[in-house]
């Protein structure tokens, strides 16, 4: 009689949506429908391309302002934002330089999944991608196929014509 060997079994996986390498993202309560992001594991926060950073103070506890430019190579569309202030967070870049970062709470969406995130802001300027999503935004809500990109779909981005005098 043979013996009958055990057959290999792929464990279940949990049924979460799938997200790509990168994916545009919205920003509801900055006003911002949607930021290409890359889906990064490798860095524990989320940062995000902020420029003219200022903290400053409103009915005794701290907040920051700053300026987003949401669209890549694109230096003319510019969303004033202002968020309440959770702390500094030393972090380390990939290319090793470690900086003091202003650390904000806010909402995301990604198809039609919404939750709130922290957000490091920091310039991006020399960077492919205005954002990064960190695994820890990411972590128990996605499964991530990194031979996928914008499963959540194209945005197309309308760039204004000029007038005819």
């Amino acid at each position: 009689m043979p013996v009958k060997q055990p057959q290999a079994t792929q464990p279940k996986l949990p049924s979460k949506p799938i997200i790509g390498w990168r994916e545009w993202i919205a920003f509801p309560e900055f006003g911002i429908k949607a930021v290409k992001a890359k889906i990064d594991t490798g860095a524990r926060t989320s940062c995000i391309h902020a420029l003219h950073v200022k903290p400053f103070s409103r009915d005794g506890q701290d907040w920051v302002k700053f300026q987003v430019h949401p669209l890549q190579r694109d230096a003319k569309t510019t969303v004033d934002i202002e968020a309440e202030l959770v702390e500094y967070r030393r972090v380390v870049s990939s290319t090793g330089h470690a900086s003091l970062r202003p650390v904000v709470v806010t909402a995301i969406k990604i198809f039609d999944i919404q939750w709130s995130i922290e957000l490091t802001l920091t310039s991006r300027d020399e960077m492919g991608f205005r954002m990064l999503l960190g695994r820890e935004a990411v972590r128990g809500r996605f499964l991530i196929d990194p031979s996928k990109s914008f499963l959540g779909g194209r945005r197309k981005v309308k760039k204004k014509k000029p007038r005819r005098k």
